[in-house]
């Protein structure tokens, strides 16, 4: 998966958005100014950090070694998974793990929030 696979995918989730709050080359994607998904375009190799609960995040770091506690943020709560080609993690995964943290950050949302979406 490359980077724009994968902004692709990112953005393609309902009610995404994504901004450069820390400096321009960190890209933050948010469901409703919640962070989900980071990365950083020109990083080699590419990886995306992702929201993830902490018991699935320990079993995943067990599995595969492209999956580490997430790099700069809270180690519990955020994984960092290698995504190009030279990582052990395909891509099927790499689009659930997505998935996962979309839909852990969508629930999260107060009821208020989620209608304000639509």
């Amino acid at each position: 998966m490359n980077f724009q696979e994968l902004d692709n995918y990112l953005t393609s989730k309902e009610h995404v958005t994504f901004d450069y709050p820390f400096d321009e080359k960190v890209r933050v994607y948010r469901i409703a100014e919640k962070m989900f998904a980071l990365t950083v375009e020109d990083k080699e190799p590419l990886s995306v950090n992702l929201k993830c609960d902490p018991i699935y995040s320990l079993e995943l770091r067990s599995l595969y070694e492209g999956i580490i506690a997430g790099y700069h943020m809270n180690k519990k709560h955020w994984n960092t998974v290698t995504v190009d080609e030279s990582s052990d993690v395909d891509e099927e995964t790499v689009k659930e793990l997505i998935d996962h943290s979309y839909e852990l950050v969508y629930k999260s949302l107060s009821k208020k929030k989620r209608e304000g979406l639509g």
